[in-house]
């Protein structure tokens, strides 16, 4: 399937000239998520990501379809990343595989949900479901690759970057933790070498305080949006909001009034 270099929700540009910050929303229960997403909005950031794991009936449909309704009225037109994220890849609560899926495609099926985080190492029927139901819907999908022991070598990073194409996601997120300032550089090759051949846009951290380059160098990598702290953190390395708003404000000639 053609793709195009830049993905447009809610007419937010995603690979564009300016790269878009997003904050992450990683509240416990019901009164939480909605103090923190009126703080978040307060902020204006391009996007917000709600890492459902980290929210207490996660397992539970109704409540996180009823979180998600109340959430999307508290922010509005900011575009919403939808992810539960898996164990096995820094996800914060054990639900089974079976109800883990039944919740995201009940939640993509409501309507209110721009964009979904997806692992590429869920199994192919899951991937294959998912873009079904993403397709129909009009939410993108964020193919995600997280290593929070090593950074592999290059050639395998390429190759995740490929495979994030290869299944058909609309964006592809890599995110990887470094043991030495060489591992960082290993991801910035990697992604500069491979990333400016795909079809879609990148999203690349080298996480922790290492790897804090990553998340600013985004126009020299090529990639398309960072993350940083709003009133929680959902990865080792985030900077705070203002912090990185201006230092890209600085790097990409003011873009980030």
């Amino acid at each position: 399937m053609n793709k195009s270099k830049t993905v447009t929700v809610k007419g937010l540009r995603i690979g564009g000239d300016r790269t878009k910050i997003c904050l992450p929303l990683v509240a416990e229960s019901d009164y939480d998520l909605t103090a923190q997403a009126l703080e978040l909005k307060k902020m204006k950031p391009d996007l917000i990501e709600w890492r459902v794991d980290y929210y207490e009936d996660c397992g539970d449909k109704d409540k996180v379809l009823n979180a998600l309704s109340d959430l999307k009225h508290v922010i509005e037109d900011i575009p919403l990343i939808f992810t539960l994220r898996t164990v096995k890849e820094g996800g914060m609560a054990k639900i089974e595989d079976d109800l883990r899926k039944e919740v995201i495609e009940l939640s993509v099926e409501s309507g209110l949900v721009e964009l979904v985080d997806i692992e590429m190492s869920n199994d192919k029927e899951f991937i294959d479901d998912m873009r079904s139901i993403t397709l129909a819907n009009g939410t993108k999908i964020i193919m995600s690759y997280h290593n929070f022991d090593y950074t592999p070598e290059e050639v395998e990073i390429r190759r995740m970057l490929a495979k994030g194409q290869d299944l058909d996601g609309d964006i592809v997120k890599l995110a990887i933790m470094p043991k030495s300032k060489g591992d960082v550089i290993t991801l910035m090759n990697a992604v500069h070498k491979t990333g400016r051949k795909l079809d879609i846009p990148v999203i690349a951290i080298s996480m922790g305080e290492l790897g804090q380059i990553t998340r600013i160098a985004c126009r020299i990598m090529g990639t398309a949006v960072t993350f940083a702290s709003g009133i929680g953190s959902s990865a080792p390395g985030q900077l705070g909001y203002k912090e990185m708003k201006d230092i890209l404000y600085t790097l990409e000639g003011g873009r980030h009034d």
